[in-house]
């Protein structure tokens, strides 16, 4: 770095305003001075920075986290081996993390990327209830249902006269436990049916480096024991989840999952919507009837 000093100190003095400001913002201006002004990548600031920097590439990559499950619904016309209730729980842990994050006044970095992974989530939700039920006609209503429903949840939650802080850290706590305990209809889903249907191996995995890369970032910018203990906890089963994604990978209840990554993908039996339960529970077993 002293090699490189006389070379980048000009630039990063002579930066734009908007970035300086926007420096100021995401840094403090102690850190911003000492990082960029003085270039000393030491101490606490330079922790800050990598959270920072860690905080923008999850935000960054929750908008397009759910984008390849979404797209193996659509394609396949099927929610086979999807869990409803796993994805009705788990939005409804990241709607009200969303509201309280944002009532508590927490930096955008350490939450962002819940509003952007709750929509897609919706959109998941919807497209279960619509290609897992028999009756087209009723998957369209009850998803319709699902939409006004969170829809008023959101409303409720984000009112003061409805919904006070007392309640509101109350509701957190729950939503901590919601969201660890919605990744356990899925991994039942897998082990049930010996394989993981249309669930997107993309997705499943990118959670986990995200979910490994939000404790970091929550210990550094956020002194909240109850979202820090509820990331831990997610982790832990989406590296349940991940394992059971390999262990899957080439089950005939599997959909797909090396074509994701550009390989060959093999033939796979493509069952029910809702995913029938098999005969064994190995990666090679087959579905019943």
């Amino acid at each position: 770095m002293d090699l490189l000093r006389p070379y980048l100190l000009p630039l990063t003095h002579n930066l734009p305003h908007p970035l300086v400001s926007l420096g100021h913002t995401l840094l403090t201006p102690s850190c911003y001075n000492q990082l960029l002004l003085q270039l000393d990548l030491h101490g606490p600031c330079l922790s800050l920075l990598i959270s920072k920097l860690l905080g923008l590439a999850i935000i960054t990559f929750s908008s397009i986290v759910k984008i390849p499950q979404i797209l193996k619904l659509l394609s396949s016309h099927s929610a086979s081996g999807i869990s409803f209730l796993s994805y009705l729980l788990e939005t409804s842990s990241y709607l009200v993390t969303l509201v309280y994050s944002a009532r508590q006044g927490f930096p955008f970095t350490a939450y962002g990327e819940t509003a952007l992974i709750a929509v897609q989530n919706c959109v998941i939700c919807v497209l279960v209830l619509v290609f897992g039920s028999s009756e087209g006609g009723k998957g369209y209503a009850t998803a319709s249902a699902f939409v006004a429903g969170v829809a008023a949840g959101v409303w409720a939650l984000q009112d003061e006269g409805v919904v006070d802080m007392k309640m509101l850290g109350w509701l957190q706590a729950g939503a901590g436990v919601m969201g660890v305990a919605s990744k356990v209809p899925q991994i039942w889903v897998n082990w049930r049916e010996g394989g993981t249907g249309v669930l997107s191996a993309f997705t499943v995995f990118t959670y986990l480096a995200g979910s490994l890369s939000r404790i970091f970032t929550t210990l550094q910018e956020v002194d909240d024991k109850m979202i820090l203990y509820g990331f831990v906890a997610g982790f832990a089963l989406n590296a349940v989840l991940a394992a059971q994604v390999v262990y899957y990978w080439r089950s005939p209840a599997t959909a797909k999952h090396a074509e994701e990554f550009g390989e060959k993908p093999k033939e796979i039996a493509m069952g029910s919507s809702t995913g029938a339960s098999t005969k064994g529970k190995g990666p090679s077993s087959r579905r019943r009837g």
